[in-house]
């Protein structure tokens, strides 16, 4: 009987060593740097730091889009605080229809000519361009 307990204890422990080789392997598989775990984590960490470098980029630019949408509100303000006192000045202005002026002959000759000259000179700089 002690001989086949003994064959039995035997047997279960080359079992046993059998088994640890095959987890030993695998853990190594597991743990290799570039096909296991230990690669996705090299690889994730790389990510990592490309998302963190992506992501100061994308915090200066908007930083920078902030202070020109800052500076343009307040030109857009400034312009805004203008145009409310010329409206406000156009109030004051008396609501008559304008005189209107015409032109004597002798100054519609002269805006006449006056426009020759400068169709004549354009004529001039289109030529040389």
């Amino acid at each position: 009987m002690e001989l086949i307990a003994d064959i039995l204890m035997i047997s279960g422990t080359l079992a046993v060593a059998v088994y640890c080789m095959v987890l030993a392997r695998r853990l190594s598989r597991f743990t290799d740097l570039e096909k296991g775990v230990g690669g996705a984590i090299a690889v994730l960490s790389a990510q990592v730091d490309d998302m963190t470098k992506t992501l100061t980029k994308a915090q200066k630019t908007a930083a920078g889009s902030a202070g020109r949408l800052e500076s343009l509100t307040e030109r857009a303000e400034d312009v805004s605080r203008r145009m409310e006192l010329l409206i406000a000045s156009m109030h004051d202005l008396p609501e008559g229809p304008a005189p209107v002026e015409t032109p004597s002959q002798s100054e519609a000759e002269e805006k006449s000519e006056q426009e020759t000259f400068f169709l004549s000179q354009r004529g001039r700089v289109e030529a040389a361009e």
